[in-house]
């Protein structure tokens, strides 16, 4: 076997490596460093201020005032710097370990939990041409890398050698493989539409002269409520925020963890949000095109349909988790074997009904 390897595999491709100018490599290399620095970094940005954007929305919500003190040189700006003062003391506070506590595990499990959620970003188009990693299996990409991170939050329940916090970690646990296969057969369905794995051909596949009656809201309409409500539950948002319910378990896997280290857990979930948001535009809401294609208006860059879809998506996120109270965890767990897994297998066949029989205008 190791010889097959070397023989037919690693040779061809070394000779390829090789054969290019070393001039020439290093610039790609550095090419794709660029680009991941540019797509962290947004990412990051778009964490920090959709803190920002909860705390103000929760205020409005409530009645209250919200982030108004914290600006720069002297200057309230609606508290606009408050993320960034957030952000400063996570860093400079001390990360307690349990004396009992397995190190190790404690320390890389907000990394596991961090990783595939900044991983998953790699095969995200942001137009017809602004895309990472433009790979044919884009979506399966994206459900093993979403699929990855429950592994961070056992090992920091299990490592912390507190009850409490293993009881919220297999809680958590829980409830994500629950609604993962929901989320699975809603995605099953989002392939069986477009026939095809990747992402940039998903929404290639919903243009049209019918805009946005093109896109696969319609047809798949149980999908996509069921998707975009498995993504609340995915990223233990209210209503589905159980196994961090304070009163009940004493704030869930990451109790024992604090600094950055906590910090790291709270970017892996509004990143995971910000992923949820923006895959749901691709999929259901026909990504960066325009809801006015074949129609004559003056449109905007494609870039910023898919920006304004994805910011849609995350003030529902906000507004729902101010809106809604708490779910019992019998609910939680019913709801996503008994509801929606279901529903998902079935509207399954009928996908695939609509497109053998090339129902117009999605599948004809």
């Amino acid at each position: 076997m190791f010889g097959f390897l070397r023989d037919n595999v690693w040779s061809p491709l070394a000779g390829a490596v090789l054969s290019q100018p070393y001039d020439g490599y290093a610039v790609y290399l550095l090419d794709v460093l660029i680009k991941i620095i540019v797509v962290v970094a947004c990412v990051l940005f778009t964490f920090a201020y959709t803190t920002y954007a909860e705390r103000k929305v929760s205020a409005w919500i409530q009645l209250r005032i919200g982030p108004n003190r914290v600006g720069v040189f002297g200057f309230r700006m609606f508290g606009l710097a408050q993320p960034v003062a957030d952000g400063i003391k996570a860093i400079f506070k001390e990360i307690i370990i349990p004396t009992r506590a397995s190190k190790l595990l404690f320390v890389l499990a907000p990394i596991l939990a961090l990783g595939p959620a900044f991983a998953a970003w790699a095969v995200i188009p942001f137009n017809d041409v602004m895309v990472l990693a433009d790979i044919n299996a884009g979506l399966l990409y994206i459900i093993a890398m979403t699929s990855l991170a429950v592994y961070g939050i056992i090992i920091a329940g299990w490592a912390s050698n507190s009850k409490y916090a293993f009881l919220g970690s297999l809680r958590s646990a829980a409830q994500i493989v629950s609604y993962e296969i929901s989320m699975g057969f809603a995605l099953v369905c989002v392939l069986v539409a477009a026939g095809s794995l990747n992402l940039g051909d998903i929404v290639n596949a919903q243009s049209g002269k019918y805009g946005f009656l093109n896109w696969y809201w319609l047809p798949l309409l149980p999908m996509f409520y069921v998707y975009f409500v498995s993504g609340l539950a995915e990223t233990n948002r209210l209503p589905f925020d159980v196994v961090e319910g304070e009163s009940e378990i004493v704030a869930g896997f990451h109790v024992e963890y604090s600094g950055i280290a906590f910090a790291t857990f709270f970017i892996a979930e509004y990143t995971n949000m910000i992923l949820i948001s923006i895959l749901t535009s691709i999929l259901f809401l026909g990504g960066w095109l325009s809801p006015f294609q074949g129609i004559p208006v003056v449109g905007a860059p494609s870039i910023f349909w898919l920006l304004g879809k994805t910011a849609l998506f995350l003030f529902l996120f906000l507004w729902i988790r101010w809106t809604f109270p708490r779910y019992r965890y019998d609910q939680i767990m019913r709801l996503g074997w008994k509801v929606f897994l279901p529903i998902t297998i079935v509207w399954v066949v009928v996908t695939s009904v609509m497109v053998v029989a090339k129902v117009p205008p999605w599948f004809s």
